[in-house]
């Protein structure tokens, strides 16, 4: 890792969507479909998936904070899932699809707290996000990475991350890495 670089791992729902949806920022040098936030060493996505492994699924990103700030990392994070579903995000249910970021620094999580403290002011509904420092990540398994790039004609591709992709270029469009890549 680049000294200037700094890493935090997120959780928001299927990992293909996150991968998706951070691969396309400008300063994310990486991003990684994994598991964290468990007990069980080197877990399979079968075993993730089982809900018996604790996990979830998480992309590690590792980004130039010079680039892009901790900050829009959060924006586009909260904007791109639902952070007040416990264990939940669209069909796909479960607590390895629970909303969560998993730190690296102390100012990362402090970061994250306000973060979400200014969210749920005057809220209807409180984000349930759950916050962790960065313990053991597991890599995913090799055919989960670049999924979106990989199989972008499959039907959740198309029903769920496109759609994604779209806002993201539409709202964020200035956080992007160029807008043609969407």
């Amino acid at each position: 890792m680049d000294e200037k670089h700094e890493i935090v791992a997120f959780g928001g729902g299927c990992f293909w969507c996150t991968e998706a949806v951070f691969s396309e920022l400008r300063g994310v040098a990486s991003v990684m479909p994994g598991y964290t936030g468990g007990l069980s060493k080197n877990p399979t996505y079968d075993q993730v998936c089982s809900g018996t492994s604790g996990h979830a699924e998480v992309i590690k990103i590792e980004f130039d904070p010079s680039q892009i700030t901790f900050n829009d990392l959060l924006t586009v994070f909260f904007a791109t899932h639902e952070p007040t579903t416990l264990n939940r995000q669209g069909n796909d249910v479960g607590t390895q699809y629970r909303s969560s970021i998993f730190y690296t620094t102390e100012q990362q999580e402090h970061e994250v707290e306000k973060f979400i403290a200014d969210l749920n002011e005057g809220a209807s509904a409180r984000v349930v996000t759950e916050i962790a420092s960065l313990g053991e990540f597991y890599p995913a398994e090799e055919w989960h990475r670049e999924y979106y790039f990989k199989n972008s004609d499959q039907p959740y591709c198309q029903l769920v991350i496109s759609p994604k992709l779209e806002r993201l270029q539409a709202k964020y469009s200035q956080l992007l890495k160029s807008s043609q890549s969407l």
